[in-house]
């Protein structure tokens, strides 16, 4: 039995922004990666480009092993050459960045993640949440401060509690996942799901022939606003 793994990708500016501060990454280890900059101006394109960067270039050097404590480990790299960048650079003092990513190997996927990217899998019509914002609103929600409902229209939903590149150190959720065939990971910056309900979402990850989901839901997403950057990275897996 082979495993096949079918990957599309998108980012796009939006229709309001005048950046595209998200910045995606798939490369042959089947390491992907969605990492959504802050900052503000040049600086959070800055700092995404700069993770993206670090990752691709410490897996191209080798001799990772891509578990749980790997990827946590180029979160890690990624946090120090943002931190390194701003200490050669000190006008992008304040810049930052989520980081949200997923390792394919054998029949497990081992995801790391950092900030409000997301992670979904999509498995047999039921589609989860896998990652946990890393937001003071998604935080207000977890005591019971307040409801989903009206973290929806917090005034502060979109403020980070954690993100790469702002501290020395670095606290990163990681886990993994036992594959079933016909699993549908998504990987997306908010620019996507703060504009495209979660049935939406759904919807496009189960159209049967589209070639290209990921430009799918960067269509949906613009339709619905495209007030933000919008990224997004769909692998789905298969085995025949």
């Amino acid at each position: 039995m082979t495993a096949l793994l079918k990957v599309s990708k998108a980012t796009d500016i939006g229709l309001v922004r005048r950046l595209n501060e998200d910045s995606i990454l798939c490369t042959p280890q089947d390491v992907f990666v969605v990492a959504d900059g802050m900052g503000g101006h040049v600086a959070g394109e800055i700092a995404s480009h700069i993770f993206t960067g670090t990752v691709n270039k410490r897996l191209s050097a080798g001799e990772m092993v891509l578990n749980q404590d790997g990827l946590r480990k180029l979160v890690a790299d990624g946090n120090e050459a943002i931190l390194d960048s701003i200490k050669k650079y000190p006008e992008r003092d304040g810049m930052g960045t989520t980081a949200t990513m997923l390792h394919i190997e054998g029949k497990t996927a081992f995801w790391a993640h950092v900030g409000d990217s997301r992670l979904y899998l999509l498995r047999q019509g039921d589609i989860k949440q896998i990652t946990n914002d890393h937001t003071y609103v998604a935080e207000l929600v977890a005591n019971g401060s307040i409801s989903t409902a009206q973290a929806e229209e917090h005034p502060k939903r979109n403020m980070l509690v954690r993100a790469v590149g702002v501290d020395d150190t670095v606290e990163v959720d990681t886990g993994q996942i036992e594959i079933e065939t016909g699993d549908i990971f998504l990987l997306c910056s908010d620019g996507l799901t703060n504009m495209v309900t979660l049935p939406a979402i759904q919807a496009v990850l189960e159209t049967d022939g589209c070639d290209d989901k990921a430009l799918s839901l960067m269509d949906v997403a613009k339709a619905g606003g495209g007030l933000d950057n919008i990224s997004a990275i769909v692998v789905e897996y298969y085995e025949k």
